[in-house]
């Protein structure tokens, strides 16, 4: 291949971090930035709008339309794993909840070795990027890029539900991003008046215009090339595919950044040599640097999603159940940027404690005022709610391994979901506290018949089996190049890899442990501080 081009920084991955980093190291006019993304851009109709996630995901337009190993965690099933491939990445796809997580996550990780990740270190980096709704306060930011807004609909069946969650001990609180989230309250939504805010509205598209910054779509990078100095290797060169120029090669003078994804960036450091050694050589690949831990300590928030119907109420499933409804609500979108279309799939949410040993809440509710079997199917023809419940710490662990060296080829993708009897003791718990909630004296009168798993399953057992077949993906895979400073540790606490020059990982794959919540704004505050690393190194 000849080289085409060079850089000082090429970023691979236009998704949330992507995206951050683009604008944040191209901001300095003297540093010349590539950024390159496998998927196309973002002019799909179904993008801006909130509920358009049911038509991206699993739409390979948008979504590189993964399917995980079948697991024996969710009864032998194996189950469709979205992850975006466009411009934005899985912002542009994803619910758009604005969560950050707990301070314990943080001081967890500061606890691990990782210096500069406590709470009261990033609570500025969160603040600093923020635009919220009500303005800057002791714990939000405003006037930076990612803007943060209050629902636009309202339902009676989750002001209902959540007056039942504070009858069984879980209060009502103003919001969940204040460090302790006990309690429930609506969700927060990366949204402006109405519309998706994806990374690539807030962070890309004001950096278009910079003559420093280049962007390359439908362009596939197939390997990292490495040049050895003093027996330490450096990448200097990626090897790529355009769906445009075919293949060519592009150099790096400053570094590469890898920003994939926790699918994505193991999966290209195995292509190029870096990893473990037997799986390397099973590729038919030279070792360029053995480092164990990439694509281990794989972590996802597994949801149990159980089904009421419900009674003398409206849910989405009627409001929806036909073509005069679907048109009501439409044009209530297009006139007010309102209603039922600016829904993401879950608004109400609560977080408590499994049992009292939790030292912070370990139980994660997402309460959808619809039901049906799986996104992509129709919903059910009666009304119902769906009060999901997940394990906020999960301690399985999956993997990310390639199959072979040919880029075309997915990785597998193993979670080991309830791979432990903490985890499946959890999840247990997690039903009978849905139980309690549905039978609280605030949702009587919508008279709640449970449907899913259904009111026989009742042993331990038959808990246990109904966690299985109800279990699925949140969609928030992460720490499988995961930080620190032990020999399973991928990148420091700089996110530089360990062992090897000019390369850095900067995207959810880095977190040690998983965040109490969605992962989208957590992986924000990673580009933030990533890209102040890269500049400070430089």
């Amino acid at each position: 291949m000849l080289d085409r081009m060079e850089y000082d920084y090429i970023i691979v991955g236009a998704g949330t971090a992507g995206c951050v980093l683009a604008n944040r190291l191209s901001a300095d006019r003297d540093q010349h930035v590539l950024l390159i993304e496998a998927g196309s851009d973002d002019k799909y109709l179904w993008i801006p709008v909130p509920v358009g996630y049911l038509y991206t995901i699993g739409n390979p337009r948008t979504d590189w339309c993964y399917v995980t190993e079948p697991d024996l965690g969710l009864a032998g099933r194996s189950i469709g794993y979205a992850r975006g491939k466009v411009l934005g990445g899985c912002s542009s796809i994803n619910a758009m909840i604005y969560m950050r997580g707990q301070a314990s996550d943080y001081d967890h990780w500061a606890a691990l070795g990782n210096r500069g990740w406590s709470w009261d270190e990033v609570l500025p980096v969160f603040k600093a990027s923020e635009d919220y709704q009500h303005g800057a306060d002791p714990w939000h930011g405003s006037g930076g890029e990612l803007r943060v807004e209050e629902r636009r609909v309202n339902w009676e069946i989750l002001d209902a539900w959540r007056d039942a969650a504070e009858q069984c001990g879980i209060p009502k609180i103003a919001e969940y991003n204040r460090g302790d989230n006990s309690g429930t309250a609506y969700f927060q939504m990366n949204q402006r008046r109405g519309v998706r805010w994806s990374a690539k509205s807030a962070f890309l598209d004001p950096a278009l215009h910079r003559p420093n910054l280049r962007i390359e779509i439908e362009t596939l990078v197939e390997r990292i090339g490495f040049e050895v100095r003093d027996s330490v290797p450096r990448a200097t060169r990626l090897e790529v595919r355009s769906r445009q120029s075919g293949r060519y090669a592009l150099r790096a003078r400053k570094g590469v950044i890898l920003a994939t994804g926790a699918i994505g960036s193991p999966h290209l450091l195995q292509r190029s040599g870096v990893g473990e050694p037997d799986l390397i050589r099973s590729l038919g690949l030279p070792v360029t640097h053995a480092l164990d831990g990439v694509g281990q300590n794989l972590q996802d928030h597994l949801q149990i999603r159980t089904i009421y119907k419900v009674h003398n109420t409206r849910t989405l499933n009627s409001k929806a159940g036909n073509l005069f409804g679907k048109a009501l609500m439409a044009l209530e979108y297009a006139a007010l940027r309102t209603g039922p279309l600016t829904m993401p799939p879950s608004q109400l949410g609560a977080f408590a404690r499994s049992d009292p040993m939790q030292s912070t809440p370990n139980l994660e509710w997402h309460v959808q005022p619809l039901s049906l079997e799986r996104f992509g199917e129709p919903l059910h023809p009666f009304d119902a709610i769906t009060p999901s419940v997940c394990n906020l710490r999960p301690s399985s662990r999956g993997h990310i391994r390639a199959r072979s060296a040919n880029p075309d080829e997915a990785p597998e993708i193993r979670l080991n979901y309830l791979a432990t009897d903490e985890d499946l003791s959890i999840a247990v718990a997690g039903l009978k506290f849905t139980r309690r909630i549905m039978a609280a004296p605030a949702l009587a009168r919508f008279e709640p018949e449970e449907f899913k798993p259904g009111p026989s399953v009742q042993t331990e057992e038959e808990l246990t089996s109904a966690a299985r077949q109800l279990g699925t993906t949140i969609f928030h895979p992460v720490g499988t190049c995961r930080m620190g400073s032990d020999r399973a540790a991928v990148v420091n606490d700089r996110l530089k890899v360990h062992g090897i020059d000019g390369l850095w990982i900067i995207d959810a794959s880095i977190m040690p442990t998983i965040t109490s919540g969605n992962t989208n704004a957590p992986v924000v505050m990673i580009a933030e501080k990533g890209a102040r690393f890269v500049l400070e190194d430089s």
